[in-house]
């Protein structure tokens, strides 16, 4: 393995970076899952509620 300077090192790792297209996709696709469960969640176990009345 051959040494690789701090500065060129840097520079590939933001070229690398600025190629990567599907990540800010895939963080909103993985929020919306999330979001989407717990709202599911949510809605099922409200029927699940015990109605004392």
């Amino acid at each position: 393995m051959e040494y690789v300077p701090h500065p060129l090192w840097l520079a590939g790792a933001t070229n690398a970076a600025e190629q990567q297209g599907s990540g800010n996709l895939l963080r909103i696709i993985l929020i919306v899952m999330v979001l989407g469960c717990a709202l599911t969640a949510w809605l099922l176990l409200r029927g699940y509620k015990s109605k004392d009345d």
